[in-house]
């Protein structure tokens, strides 16, 4: 035996196990560096006279499962035990989910993964005992998905945990929950959830060969690295192809209509694709209240979406032309002469909501009671007091900034906003020219722009689908809209 050991390279990389358990293990831990890597824990110990060695990681197990493997192997008699590793996984082990493996490349993988891997000498595989317990937080309501009628569970960091939470709303043997890996390193697990009766297979097949595809280190940024790597976006357009959700009832909704829901390891939200503009203004709260309540919140939703933008915009513009404003709307004429021109006031105060908003994330809790009062103050009555800024701003920009909270998605407040300031300077070097040039870019910018499927970013409005379109704009009652689809 020692002379065959001393034969092996030791730069040599086989690719399956010998069945020779001094062999492995020479192998296993150079491989593994368990003389550095403290996590990395092994135990050589006898089943049936037999000598074998179990490794695993640690963090990734419950002591008492370990224990009571242990004890359950320890004490296996001779005349017990099997003479091969497939009886031994049928009738040796004491647990549900036993696998084998012969393969260094996926028994690797599996041990950092949190799986047992158990070696016994003269087997020529290896023993998976998937008994990991991964390190979670507890289900709760996510803070950005907020709703103030529904469930109140949100998806975790853990991949498992968010499909059975998906698995729990719909109880179909139609739903599929494909597992595939991305990233070199990182091999990141990553789940594609979908109804096979009702997904588009030519798109599914698109995603699945670009997720097969991907030559990257490791997916650090979880989605947004997924979906940086699947669909090359073009950074003049920056209205949202994506819809993000924390939540496990809107991920299975959207699994129902037949789109693909993506789920990433180690993020607690899904990405639901293909998104249009009607999916990423939609809320849950539209579907847990009556329709006509629904109604109402889905197109104040769209109002106040649209005033976000043109508001500003159309101020500076009657500013710059007042004898265009009607005597009964004079009111909205700035009471003194502006000391800084409006642009820059518009310019700096939307800097500064955002440096507001990047204060709050990074300010503990204990003070932030404190930093809201300084905000107020310092952008309240100090502001205008000093001469810097006109009330009339301050009151518009205070919309603005409120408003853009009506919008569960970042990413499309952020398009209105980007989208508003080019209008603002536009209008303000041009005037009414380039107010409707920018109106134009802001028109051009969604018709022009594709989802993922590469279908109309606008649709059912663009193409027109009457029926469809109704149905985004108005929550009509679900018995209602079930029948439709049966009859369809």
């Amino acid at each position: 035996m020692e002379k065959y050991i001393r034969s092996i390279d030791p730069s040599g990389k086989p690719s399956e196990l010998s069945g020779t358990l001094q062999l492995d293990m020479q192998y296993l831990n150079r491989l593994l560096a368990v003389d550095t890597n403290f996590d990395v824990v092994y135990r050589i110990i006898y089943i049936g006279g037999r000598e074998a060695c179990m490794y695993f990681i640690d963090g990734f197990c419950k002591d008492d499962t370990m224990q009571k493997l242990l004890q359950y192997l320890m004490g296996m008699k001779p005349e017990d035990f099997p003479e091969n590793a497939h009886e031994m996984s049928k009738r040796g082990i004491p647990y549900v989910e036993v696998d084998l493996e012969k393969k260094w490349e996926n028994i690797i993988f599996s041990l950092l993964s949190g799986v047992f891997v158990l070696l016994v000498d003269g087997y020529h595989e290896a023993l998976l005992i998937d008994a990991r317990t991964y390190p979670a937080r507890d289900v709760e309501e996510p803070e950005k998905d907020k709703v103030m009628r529904g469930s109140k569970d949100g998806f975790v960091e853990t991949v498992v945990f968010n499909t059975a939470l998906i698995r729990r709303r719909i109880r179909s043997t139609d739903l599929r929950m494909k597992m595939m890996k991305a990233g070199d390193c990182s091999q990141t697990d990553i789940v594609l959830c979908y109804m096979d009766s009702r997904v588009d297979h030519k798109f599914l097949a698109e995603v699945e060969e670009k997720i097969r595809n991907i030559h990257a280190d490791a997916l650090t940024m979880n989605q947004e690295s997924l979906a940086e790597c699947l669909f090359g976006r073009r950074w003049l357009n920056p209205f949202p192809k994506f819809k993000y959700s924390e939540r496990p009832d809107t991920a299975a909704a959207q699994v129902l209509e037949g789109n693909l829901v993506i789920l990433v390891d180690n993020s607690p939200s899904a990405m639901m694709l293909p998104t249009t503009v009607f999916d990423v203004v939609e809320e849950a709260d539209d579907y847990y209240f009556p329709p006509l309540t629904g109604t109402y919140l889905r197109l104040t939703r769209f109002l106040i979406a649209i005033l976000t933008y043109i508001m500003t915009p159309t101020f500076l513009l009657l500013m710059e032309h007042p004898q265009w404003i009607p005597e009964s709307f004079s009111f909205i004429l700035l009471k003194e002469p502006p000391n800084v021109p409006l642009l820059w006031q518009f310019l700096i105060l939307e800097l500064a909501i955002d440096g507001l908003r990047l204060a709050s994330v990074n300010t503990p809790n204990m003070l932030s009671t404190p930093l809201s009062v300084m905000a107020a103050l310092v952008l309240g009555e100090f502001s205008v007091n000093s001469g810097w800024f006109s009330s009339e701003v301050m009151l518009y920009m205070a919309f603005v900034a409120i408003a853009n909270y009506t919008q569960t998605n970042y990413e499309m407040g952020y398009a209105l906003k980007f989208m508003r300031i080019l209008n603002l300077i536009l209008t303000a070097i041009f005037g009414l020219t380039g107010y409707l040039a920018g109106l134009v870019i802001f028109f051009l910018e969604l018709i022009c722009n594709k989802t993922v499927s590469h279908t109309s970013y606008l649709y059912p409005l663009l193409p027109l689908d009457w029926e469809k379109l109704k149905n985004r704009l108005i929550r009509r009652r679900l018995p209602g809209s079930l029948q439709k689809r049966k009859q369809k």
